[in-house]
């Protein structure tokens, strides 16, 4: 590389942009399975409220199915609606986040390879393993 300074400048860049770009994808699978679970619990209750008030309802735990009346199903599957939603929204504003830290990190790589063009070259040439 040119010299050590701007290789080690180079260095803390990449493991940044690698470590956000990690998290950021943490983050997207995290929110895929809330919306997973905010759509399974509205489809169910959406199904539970087709249901009359005196059927039988019941709620699987592991292997077990228990009886449980509507009411109280209903209400759990409102509450997973409602968790979820605030889970989402949290994880977006993490996301934003995460995002502009990237952007963040792409400006100051590309200041970095201005300040040196040797340095581009040098990344050009290097062989991606």
């Amino acid at each position: 590389m040119a010299d050590d300074a701007t290789r080690t400048t180079f260095l803390e860049i990449q493991g940044r942009m690698i470590e956000t770009t990690g998290k950021l994808k943490q983050v997207q699978n995290q929110m895929r399975n809330k919306e997973t679970e905010k759509k399974r619990a509205y489809l169910t209750l959406e199904e539970l409220r087709q249901l009359s008030d005196d059927t039988n309802t019941y709620k699987a735990i592991g292997r077990t199915f228990l009886l449980e009346p509507k009411s109280i199903l209903m209400e759990e599957q409102e509450q997973k609606l409602k968790d979820s939603e605030t889970a989402i929204a949290s994880l977006q504003s993490s996301k934003e986040y995460l995002e502009k830290q990237i952007a963040e990190v792409e400006n100051n790589l590309t200041e970095l390879l201005k300040q040196d063009p040797g340095l581009a070259r040098q990344i050009m040439s290097m062989s991606v393993m």
